[in-house]
């Protein structure tokens, strides 16, 4: 029996027929709309690398079955730069060295996007590490991606009050 789903990813609007129930939203992304930026880490919900959101909060995409995203709205690592202007979580990480490998890079961005937008991050940095405690470095790259999480609050909390004032 096969089930269609819409969904928007990044902004575009996906219709997709799904032969089988049990196709997760990460390999819906990854396979079936050619978005290979979100990685497949364990399959099984303990690393993070698949960390998408979905209306705005974080999953684990391998553990998300694709049918129950129905009309939802997902925003992959692909879909938080604007043309050429990264997002500032990108940028943070790159200045304060929070990827190693990369493998782990987009889930650990992605989590902290919606750490960050829940109001979780604060300026703590133990607070952050406990935030992103869903996601695995294998590099150890723990004390730039905390570092990052925390300037890019910062920084887009500084955007944030002067867009309002």
């Amino acid at each position: 029996m096969s089930h269609s789903i819409s969904l928007t990813v990044n902004g575009a609007r996906h219709d997709v027929t799904l032969e089988d129930a049990r196709v997760t939203l990460l390999d819906l992304l990854r396979e079936r709309l050619q978005m290979p930026g979100t990685k497949k880490g364990c399959d099984r919900g303990q690393c993070g690398a698949c960390t998408v959101l979905v209306d705005g909060r974080r999953v684990n995409s391998c553990l998300t079955l694709a049918v129950t995203v129905d009309d939802s709205d997902i925003v992959t690592i692909e879909g938080l730069a604007e043309g050429d202007s990264l997002h500032p979580v990108q940028t943070a990480f790159i200045e304060h060295d929070g990827f190693q490998c990369g493998y782990c890079t987009p889930g650990q961005i992605m989590s902290a996007v919606g750490l960050i937008a829940e109001g979780h991050a604060g300026d703590d940095l133990e607070r952050i590490r406990e935030g992103m405690s869903g996601n695995i470095c294998r590099c150890s790259a723990y004390k730039g991606i905390a570092e990052a999480v925390q300037d890019a609050a910062r920084r887009m909390a500084a955007d944030e009050e002067r867009k309002s004032a």
